[in-house]
């Protein structure tokens, strides 16, 4: 059996922030804007390069039963941690310092406007050509 993760749903506050803040400080791409009735919004933003989105809405309970900020850790894997981090910085993003954990790993935290957090990562041998 094969599967795949596609979308990972963030509870917010306010939609159009969070949109907003993933979209035009985040870098990702807005896949889908819908009303599909009344009360519901869909929305589905994906990281360049990722085949998995995150998903913001209302009206639905995957977006209604969780608390705005309650998703912790939500890696977000880059090949150059280091231009990773100065370029979201350049988007007045507040992202962390870069911490080595050993072993080729280093991470970097960053959280959106409703406490979600999310932490870049690299991996040494997921870099270059590798990535």
């Amino acid at each position: 059996m094969h599967m795949k993760l596609e979308l990972v749903p963030i509870p917010v506050t306010d939609v159009d922030r969070a949109k907003a803040f993933y979209v035009e400080r985040l870098g990702f791409v807005e896949d889908v804007d819908i009303r599909p009735a009344e009360g519901v919004r869909i929305v589905q933003l994906t990281p360049p390069g990722s085949a998995c989105s995150i998903g913001l809405g209302t009206g639905l309970p995957a977006y209604d039963e969780a608390p705005p900020g309650s998703v912790k850790a939500l890696h977000l894997v880059v090949d150059d941690i280091e231009q990773a981090r100065a370029e979201l910085i350049g988007r007045s993003v507040q992202v962390g310092p870069v911490q080595d954990v050993g072993g080729g790993v280093k991470y970097a935290g960053l959280v959106d406007p409703d406490g979600n957090t999310l932490t870049l990562q690299e991996m040494s041998w997921r870099t270059g050509e590798q990535f």
